[in-house]
């Protein structure tokens, strides 16, 4: 380890037995000024050992060379060793080694986490294989409209399976059931089919009377036995409708009228007395229908008016979709065996489940869901249908616990074999079937409304580990809350609902879809128009963004323009927007809670809508590829959660799907000429003040344009902005802004009258001379002095100096003001 060539090693002993350390630094410091000691020097023994005697480098910054010194050894070395310790330096051969690395600390990565109806908590969501993630949504029974009840449940969870598949990436199997078989179906078939045969023979008008008053008796009976608040009002209200359409039937016939007037009649009676004739008719002749078409007929087609509607709400199809009238051999089967396990038994042709013998069982547990509700007849009677709560039907159960799998058909039902004879599947077993056979003995997620938890989804639990004899059939069972209507509970059987076609007559599917996002899914939702008005703050509030972000990066600029240096109020957005990607992340791993990440979108959106404001007030170009990325970002979200078609780019798209693109890229450099061609002819308008070419500018602007769905926004000293919109949400916009300057007009005017009444007032007062202006009080004084002031009341008691003082300030004021008027009269200044 010599010194570099002609270079003797060094000789630190005399200088490190000086005992004051700043005396001996200084030395040292003194001794290395001499020599090179940079990078290609190859340090000597004598070196390593000064170097091992000192712990850091001296503080002093003086101190220089003895300081770059100890640097270029350390680099070699690495800190310095103690005596007898090994040293590095031999092995380093005077290169420079790498100092250690350590990795980060970092942050425990946020993991989603599902509200679980099995332990009402919420859990983290672990998929039984990999990123696969099975999932069985139960589907609606299909024997009328679809209305909002059905759209809470199936957009909700159209998100959830969204941001399951394309936010946390899983591999999401999404399956759902059509009921087409159910005793409500099988009812309202009947009904419809005779009500429509009774119509078709065009009864008399005597007869129809006579059969309305026949089926009154039984409809009455049921009124006053109906104990329900909900369901007795809405009796009441069929009663009512039914006994003002009568009425003037009744007097027609008793007149003995005919022809269109009495047809007139008739026809209103039979629509309002529908449902009370359809109940009567079945109740009478309903055994007799026997066709099975009839009792498909009307299933087929409503679920295609179900399919339909979910397609304009933007409800993503399932994977697969099972319908139970295919699935009855499958059904049989599935009973087949749980009778073979133990937890069936045959009862009369039909064949119930065990409750008592599965809850006894080690292995099983019944109730998982609700528990509590474990011997709610009520709640069991609604779930075996009303067409098997006959008293026969119930005692042919072990337990009033106990449920249908398998019913037997009576006569006017449908039918199909099976080795107990002839019969139809219960309720419950049917999603146990189908589900079990596509999905296996275990799912990851079961999806379902609030209602639905028990009896169906209890009962659906137990059967299914009766069937494959685990615990375990469902991991992750979700519910979407209730829909209320202002408030009110809605229900299809107390025809209390809305359906979706016309909640989309008023509000469209992106509308409809925010309000929900804008609220929990596992919650109650009011369905009013306050919750309507505040999704149709939000969309106009993130379109507006939209529009203004798209107008800045239609604004020319070169390749390299379009990258500028940020300033603070840069740093601080893009710093705000980071912020708020964790805070989205965080709230959707949180039981995917919309909620907030709407609340926090919003946010980010006015902190754009304030950098935006501020670099306009000082003329200054926003950063284009920041608020791209904020836009982009704000997209990509709306997408994922069903909000934007994916048509659309950047924000929300313009004239309905599939035209958004050729839209808006084909229109808008037109437009963009058009407005510049506009702006040139304005300004020459005011410089030659030409005001006609103004308002005509103006009328383009604010009638013409609406009407095509354009938006010409104009600013003071900047270019116009222009945007495409909506043309309806533009024409709204027009009304609206001439309903306030209609206002602002009439308050004008109103207080201009106002004024001039109260200068007209004001003039009739001065007019009048002080002499006078208390002699027409007569009601209130007897005598006047020369000058007509008062000086007694009407009871002819003078009056008190406080009063004549009072009095004679009113005088005086008066005297000032009649003066005033003399003088405007003399002037010529009175109008």
């Amino acid at each position: 380890m010599a010194g570099s060539s002609g270079e003797q090693a060094p000789d630190y002993r005399s200088i490190l037995s000086i005992s004051d350390e700043a005396a001996r630094a200084q030395a040292l410091n003194e001794h290395l000024s001499t020599r090179s000691y940079v990078q290609g020097y190859s340090l000597s023994q004598a070196d390593v050992d000064a170097f091992r005697q000192l712990s850091a480098p001296p503080a002093d910054p003086q101190l220089f060379h003895v300081v770059r010194w100890f640097r270029h050894i350390e680099a070699l070395l690495g800190s310095p060793c103690g005596k007898g310790q090994p040293c590095g330096l031999q092995a380093s051969k005077g290169r420079r080694v790498q100092p250690q690395w350590s990795p980060p600390a970092g942050t425990q990565p946020c993991r989603l986490h599902l509200y679980n109806s099995l332990t009402r908590n919420k859990e983290v969501f672990i998929p039984q294989d990999g990123k696969k993630v099975t999932w069985y949504c139960c589907g609606p029974t299909v024997y009328d409209a679809s209305h909002m009840g059905h759209a809470r449940s199936y957009i909700s969870f159209d998100i959830l399976r969204r941001v399951l598949k394309d936010y946390f990436k899983f591999d999401v199997f999404y399956c759902m059931n059509i009921t087409d078989i159910d005793d409500k179906i099988i009812r309202r078939a009947r009904q419809n089919h005779l009500f429509q045969q009774y119509r078709e023979k065009r009864p008399e008008a005597a007869q129809l009377l006579e059969d309305v008053r026949a089926a009154l008796t039984p409809f009455l009976v049921k009124l006053n036995e109906t104990t329900d608040a909900d369901k007795k009002q809405m009796l009441e209200r069929i009663q009512h409708a039914v006994q003002l359409a009568t009425e003037p039937l009744e007097k027609a016939v008793q007149s003995r009228l005919t022809g269109e007037e009495v047809t007139s009649h008739v026809e209103a009676l039979l629509e309002e007395a529908k449902d009370l004739l359809s109940d009567w008719l079945d109740s009478t002749l309903g055994r007799d229908v026997t066709d099975n078409s009839i009792f498909s007929e009307l299933p087929k087609f409503w679920e295609g008016e179900f399919h339909r509607d979910m397609e304009a709400l933007n409800v993503l199809p399932p994977d697969v979709l099972t319908r139970v009238s295919e699935y009855v051999p499958e059904i049989v089967d599935f009973v087949q065996k749980i009778v073979d396990n133990g937890y069936g038994y045959v009862s009369n042709g039909s064949v119930y489940f065990d409750t008592v013998k599965f809850a006894s069982s080690e292995k099983h547990s019944y109730g998982k869901l609700v528990p509590e509700a474990v011997g709610d007849q009520k709640a069991l009677q609604e779930g075996e249908g009303d067409l098997s709560i006959s008293a026969d039907r119930l005692s042919e159960k072990r337990s009033p616990n106990d449920f249908a799998l398998w019913k037997a058909s009576k006569p006017g039902e449908p039918s199909w074999p099976c080795p107990w004879g002839k019969g139809r599947p219960g309720w419950h077993i049917e999603c146990s079937a189908m589900a079990g056979t596509l999905l296996g003995a275990s799912m990851d997620i079961h999806g379902g409304g609030f209602d639905l938890r028990f009896p169906h989804h209890d009962n659906e639990l137990a059967q299914s580990e009766a069937y494959f004899e685990n615990d375990c059939w469902v991991r992750y069972f979700l519910h979407t809350g209730h829909l209320t209507i202002a408030g009110c509970k809605m229900s299809k059987s107390l025809k209390n609902f809305i359906t979706i076609k016309d909640a989309l007559k008023k509000h469209s599917a992106r509308q409809l879809r925010l309000a929900f996002l804008m609220h929990s899914w596992k919650d109650t939702l009011d369905y009013s128009s306050n919750t309507m008005e505040s999704a149709l703050q939000y969309e106009k509030f993130l379109n507006e963004f939209f529009l203004n972000v798209k107008d800045i990066l239609r604004a020319p600029v070169d390749v390299t323009g379009q990258f500028e240096k940020w300033g603070e109020e840069e740093a601080e957005l893009n710093k705000n927007f980071y912020d708020k990607k964790t805070e989205i992340h965080k709230a959707l791993c949180d039981n995917v809670d919309t909620r907030t990440v709407m609340e926090e979108m919003r946010a980010l959106v006015s902190q754009c809508n304030l950098y935006m404001a501020a670099q306009k007030a000082v003329r200054r170009r926003p950063s284009r590829a920041l608020l791209e990325n904020i836009a982009l970002y704000l997209t990509h979200m709306l997408k994922i959660f069903g909000a934007i078609e994916e048509e659309s780019s950047l924000g929300f798209p313009v004239g309905g799907p599939g035209t958004s693109l050729s839209l808006e890229s084909t229109v808008m450099p037109y437009l963009q000429v058009l407005s510049e061609f506009r702006e040139g002819v304005r300004k020459i308008a005011r410089e030659q003040k030409v005001p006609e070419v103004l308002q005509l500018s103006d009328a383009l602007r604010d009638d013409i344009l609406p009407e095509l769905g354009v938006r010409f926004e104009d600013h003071e000293g900047l270019p116009t902005v222009v945007k495409l919109v909506d043309r309806n949400t533009l024409l709204k916009e027009r009304e609206e802004k001439r309903r306030v300057e209609e206002e602002k007009r009439k308050k004008k005017e109103e207080a201009a009258r106002r004024k001039q009444e109260q200068e007209a007032a004001k003039l009739a007062k001065m007019k009048i001379p002080p002499s006078e202006m208390f002699l027409s009080e007569t009601d209130k004084y007897s005598k006047f002095d020369e000058n007509g002031l008062p000086t007694h009341d009407m009871e002819g008691k003078e009056l008190s100096r406080g009063q004549a003082k009072k009095l004679k300030k009113l005088f005086e004021a008066q005297e000032k003001l009649h003066k005033e008027y003399l003088q405007m009269a003399q002037n010529g200044s009175l109008q």
